[in-house]
């Protein structure tokens, strides 16, 4: 068999084309867009007692990537870069990061001719009676050897593909910043796990204090009864007071349990397998600067409204994508290859090798389709008005969530003031009390009284505490949560 002389291959030239369809332009925020109808305050009110001062809003500021230190509780800090390293949601959403670059990629591959090669060899044997022509050197058996090389190239006329890895590229960017929702919701929801225990931990020992000195009262009506000063349906009373307030210690205790399951499952663990780590108010530091984001960038920092702009843009091309399809193409292809029979018998090959090849030209358009392109086309533009709809509802949305967190901290303040005061009263009231019923100057009724006052009391300071933490863990979450600070950050996704 003789050599296959080479011969260049026809590469089609890609036609000068248009793109057609609307252009992406990022939504303007309208200069009106703020968090409050009146001004904010600089900062909410103080009180008395641990974690109760002032919080200064610092307006303009930036929030740091890794927000939750600033709580300054080392104990948290090391909780959320194990749930950061270990929970399967950030895998996952890690993982469709990447399946999504890699179609956009495959994608990108149709600007490219398509080149295709193939090899086949037949074995053949021709009967010398058959009407079919056997070789030329009359010999029946032969082998027929066929090599071709093909190109086929369809130009982006209209745009399709330009416009189709324009979507792909926008849905890309809705993976990166759902994967910044998920890093938000998974430390914000350890950094909440954590407050949630620290209250659940503080309400368990204002009830723990109480059932004490109930008891406490109980020896001493006990003693009371014993010396005939009080009739026994006293001390029957009181002990159904002290069962009351140990009923209160399940329940917490519960909750505290599955807050502690709540967690471990954050960090990529299986109940049996929970923290060391435990948590009390006291542990950590409330924030006293809170950083807040000028409502102008608010949108660039949401990953939600970032993300549904990336959908906006992906609306935007596919509906370019619809028109091209609409609209004529061209597809050209080029072949070249060569056959070669080798015939046993006779001294190497029988007669030249024959080659071939072969240029094509392709226009089609769909003439008729019932209106399915039309409609389609139709869709995809009422997709692009849902998309718009959609990601002014979440600007609406993110702004109302950052004015919330505002109103709240500032009431939480002073919730926190009336707790103080309401607690040292209910403290004094029953600390009177007892030394009054001690002297029998009152009924045991009025102590009852001061210890369900001074339990509801310590519980209420309890919460209220917790409730400046957990807003102002709200608030950070509101504004973004820094993740366009964090050194393990991309740059290609951070904010203009």
């Amino acid at each position: 068999m003789t050599s296959i002389t080479p011969y260049a291959v026809l590469v089609a030239v890609a036609l000068s084309g248009c793109t057609v369809g609307p252009d992406f332009e990022p939504p303007k925020l309208s200069t009106e867009a703020g968090y409050s109808a009146a001004s904010l305050p600089r900062a909410t009110v103080s009180s008395a007692g641990p974690n109760a001062e002032a919080q200064n809003f610092i307006v303009g500021t930036d929030i740091p990537g890794e927000w939750w230190s600033l709580f300054q509780s080392p104990a948290l800090d090391a909780l959320v870069r194990q749930a950061i390293r270990n929970n399967p949601d950030i895998a996952a959403a890690q993982a469709a990061i990447k399946v999504g670059r890699e179609l956009t990629r495959a994608q990108t591959g149709a600007d490219y001719p398509a080149v295709t090669g193939g090899f086949s060899a037949t074995r053949q044997l021709t009967p010398l009676g058959s009407l079919t022509p056997t070789a030329a050197t009359s010999s029946s058996v032969y082998t027929l050897y066929t090599a071709q090389l093909a190109v086929s190239y369809m130009p982006d006329i209209w745009g399709v593909n330009a416009r189709t890895v324009e979507a792909l590229q926008a849905q890309d960017e809705i993976r990166r910043f759902q994967y910044e929702a998920a890093f938000l919701t998974l430390t914000s929801n350890v950094v909440i796990a954590a407050i949630t225990e620290a209250e659940l931990r503080g309400q368990i020992e204002a009830a723990t204090e109480i059932i004490a000195l109930e008891e406490e009262s109980l020896a001493l009506l006990q003693r009371q009864y014993d010396l005939g000063q009080i009739a026994n349906a006293d001390v029957l009373a009181q002990e159904s007071a002290l069962a009351q307030a140990q009923q209160t210690l399940p329940p917490l205790q519960k909750q505290l349990d599955q807050t502690r399951n709540f967690l471990t499952a954050l960090l990529g663990r299986f109940p049996n397998q929970e923290p060391a780590e435990n948590f009390t108010l006291n542990s950590m530091e409330l924030p006293h600067e809170i950083p807040v984001t000028l409502p102008s960038r608010l949108v660039e920092q949401r990953p939600d409204v970032r993300a549904a702009q990336a959908s906006l843009h992906a609306s935007t091309a596919l509906v370019g994508v619809a028109i091209a399809n609409r609209l004529p193409n061209i597809t050209l292809g080029a072949a070249i290859g060569a056959t070669a029979p080798f015939v046993f018998g006779a001294q190497g090959l029988a007669g030249k090798d024959m080659e071939f090849w072969s240029m094509s030209g392709n226009w089609a358009a769909v003439l008729f389709d019932g209106f399915s392109l039309e409609h389609k086309q139709k869709a995809a533009e009422y997709g692009l008005e849902q998309a718009a709809a959609q990601y002014r509802s979440a600007v609406l949305t993110a702004f109302a969530n950052v004015s919330d967190s505002l109103h709240a901290l500032q009431s939480d303040a002073q919730n926190l003031k009336a707790a103080v005061r309401a607690e040292q009263s209910a403290a004094a009231t029953l600390a009177i009390t007892r030394r009054q019923l001690e002297l029998g100057a009152i009924p045991y009724l009025t102590l009852i009284s001061a210890q369900q006052t001074e339990l509801q009391a310590k519980t209420a300071l309890v919460q209220a505490r917790a409730t400046r933490f957990a807003d102002t863990v709200a608030l950070f979450q509101s504004l973004g949560g820094g993740w366009w600070n964090r050194p393990d950050l991309e740059n290609e996704s951070q904010p203009r």
